[in-house]
């Protein structure tokens, strides 16, 4: 199977649909309609992934959602390092509370009204800042019923602090896409 530390490129749109994060939204998405069932998770499980705190003290309940998760999306998590950890369980704790929509991130944040402030903020925040940034802008996507691509989205998060140029190729994507839609939609309101 695949492990991130090994996935070179963020996968081409035909791609996409295999990546483990493409199959981890399934999987989150998707509620389960029986125990153990292999293609959803149950309520609770989606819960503990919503209320855990990648940045914290993960519970045993939490893990266990979280690894049952990763697991079925066709990673191997049980020789990562702590940090990884950390990568997923923010994607995952995105994705429990957000959703996954396909379409431009820089799209769906000018959809969701953020402003041109907090995107910057985000776009230029790195380590600790942009894992704290994070989750407030995922909250704020939910309360607007926008959820995010997570394509892109979790290329960065996965990308951030271990391949800048990749992450500031996903960056620059993000805020051409945002930049593009907010100078469209101010020209049409005018």
């Amino acid at each position: 199977m695949s492990s991130p530390e090994t996935e070179p490129q963020a996968p081409a749109s035909a791609e996409r649909e295999s990546s483990p994060i493409a199959r981890l939204a399934q999987l989150i998405g998707q509620a389960a309609r029986f125990n153990g069932d292999l293609y959803g998770l149950g309520k609770g499980e989606k819960a503990a992934l919503a209320r855990l705190d990648p940045d914290g003290e993960l519970r045993p309940h939490q893990i266990a959602a979280l690894a049952r998760a990763l697991i079925h999306a066709g990673l191997e998590p049980e020789s990562w390092p702590p940090e990884t950890w950390r990568r997923w369980a923010l994607i995952a704790h995105g994705m429990a509370l957000a959703g996954h929509a396909s379409g431009s991130l820089g799209n769906q944040l000018c959809t969701a009204g953020v402003s041109e402030s907090r995107v910057t903020k985000l776009l230029t925040s790195r380590g600790d800042a942009f894992r704290q940034l994070l989750p407030r802008l995922l909250r704020l996507l939910a309360s607007k019923e926008v959820a995010p691509n997570w394509h892109e989205l979790g290329w960065l998060i996965l990308s951030e602090g271990r391949d800048e140029e990749k992450a500031e190729a996903i960056r620059m994507r993000i805020a051409g896409r945002y930049f593009y839609a907010l100078a469209k939609s101010n020209k049409q309101a005018a």
